[in-house]
């Protein structure tokens, strides 16, 4: 009897140990659901088992199999994309890492630009002292190879991806030259080349010309130098260059407006989802600033390039001269993860000191200084051929741009007949271009380059913006 009395009781024991540790991982199965629910929300949303269906359905059954890391980027790039905003982003690895290097002030290559010319790559300028040059690379050279890969079915990006790399990494170019009947190997290695973002000249009667091109990690401290350098040759009105600048980080922007507007004046307002916790952004000038601005714009000035004009104009009394600005009055925040990808995010947008919202409204200038006609004219086509028999935009616009390098005589607007093929063969003869009569991308190429010597030249917004420092 005590034996049956002590095995019931083991029993009694295994059955409520039993029950308390099935109790024991229910409770903990549903704190871990509730937890994982509470980090990941998407998990709570009906379509998400949708997604997870299609997920497994692809990777047990596709005929031609799938990568899983493919799926998952993928489906963030479509989540993105369903937003419909046009400046939010998710860019997968190396794509996200070239995004970011964006706004670097640095970035890890061989220093050569290259553009695509007839279907080659043609190396278009070095920069000074980097690896390219050192290594004997010339300007006009074709890069055949890469590191032993044929250049020929290759995408512009691509071939930028394959002579980037990490510092101190080698990579090999076969190039072609011009007048060498084989090809040349040259092994370079990877260093960090800077990033310029502000370039400067001194102009007649005192007037310093600092051109930004975008707003990087850098570039404040690249126009502290250019004003320094100004002023050291004499510089006493600043005429401010902010064309065709897309924008970029705002805080060097901030720095910037802090060094030219008065202190305690509003640069800008940024606002958030709900207009919740608005953030007014103040100049901290250190020392005044006393030189008179005029700021140049145009309708490719956009973002933070908005940002600084509008803050000059309301909060400075600078003059602001060109045309119209983009309209981006939106903020992104971006976020890197560990494999490179990037999340960029409209999280906010932003009003002028004035209290004006300019999204997809621009700044006006204080005066309106249009460019010659031809500044607008759009590029003309890489990888093809125009030739007699050619009709269309394409041909329509080539004939603009011969008609303004003087060769008047160019045809039927839009036909590319016989007239438009000896002002082509004259264009080429007096170039020292091969002479076929049709348009290639080595002429098209040079075509471009005279007409942004002309637009230098006839300049009519720098000219307008001197003639207001003057008085």
């Amino acid at each position: 009897m005590r034996y049956f009395t002590h095995a019931a009781a083991r029993r009694r024991v295994l059955l409520i140990g039993l029950v308390g540790a099935i109790l024991f991982m229910v409770a903990g199965f549903a704190v871990g659901w509730f937890w994982m629910g509470h980090r990941y929300p998407m998990l709570k949303e009906p379509a998400f088992k949708n997604f997870a269906v299609s997920y497994n359905t692809i990777m047990d059954k596709y005929l031609n199999g799938a990568n899983g890391e493919d799926l998952i980027n993928g489906a963030s790039e479509g989540m993105v994309a369903s937003l419909e905003d046009p400046y939010s982003r998710y860019l997968v690895e190396e794509q996200g890492d070239a995004y970011t290097q964006g706004y670097e002030g640095e970035f890890s290559g061989i220093g050569a630009e290259v553009r695509e010319q007839d279907g080659q790559f043609i190396i278009h300028a070095l920069t000074p002292n980097a690896p390219a040059e050192r290594g004997g690379v010339k300007s006009g050279d074709s890069i055949i190879a890469v590191d032993g890969k044929d250049t020929k079915d290759i995408k512009f990006q691509d071939l930028i991806g394959l002579m980037r790399g990490k510092t101190g990494t080698e990579v090999t170019l076969t190039l072609q030259r011009l007048g060498e009947t084989e090809p040349i190997e040259i092994t370079l290695k990877r260093e960090a080349i800077p990033v310029y973002t502000v370039t400067s000249e001194m102009l007649e009667e005192g007037i310093g010309h600092i051109t930004i091109s975008r707003f990087a990690q850098k570039t404040a401290t690249e126009f502290d130098e250019a004003v320094a350098k100004m002023k050291e040759q004499g510089m006493t009105k600043l005429l401010l260059d902010l064309r065709s600048n897309p924008g970029g980080l705002l805080q060097p922007t901030i720095a910037i407006g802090s060094k030219l507007i008065p202190k305690g004046k509003v640069i800008l307002e940024v606002v958030y989802k709900e207009e919740s916790n608005p953030i007014v952004y103040k100049s901290k000038q250190q020392e005044e600033w006393t030189i008179p601005i005029v700021v140049l714009v145009n309708g490719q000035s956009a973002s933070a390039s908005e940002v600084l004009t509008a803050a000059l104009k309301e909060s400075a009394g600078a003059t602001v001269v060109g045309e119209k600005t983009y309209g981006k009055g939106v903020v992104q925040a971006f976020e890197q993860f560990k494999d490179g990808s990037v999340l960029s995010l409209t999280e906010a947008q932003w009003k002028t000191p004035g209290g004006t919202w300019i999204h997809k409204v621009g700044v006006m200038p204080n005066e309106v200084v249009s460019l010659p006609a031809f500044a607008s004219l759009r590029p003309l086509p890489v990888g093809s051929e125009l030739k007699n028999g050619s009709y269309g935009e394409d041909v329509k616009t080539l004939q603009s741009m011969l008609k303004e390098l003087g060769y008047a005589s160019v045809g039927k607007d839009g036909l590319f007949d016989e007239q438009t093929e000896a002002a082509m063969r004259a264009f080429q003869k007096a170039e020292k271009l091969d002479v076929t009569g049709s348009l290639n991308d080595k002429t098209a190429y040079k075509i471009v380059e005279l007409l942004k010597e002309k637009l230098e030249k006839e300049d009519t917004q720098l000219q307008r913006g001197v003639e207001l420092l003057k008085k």
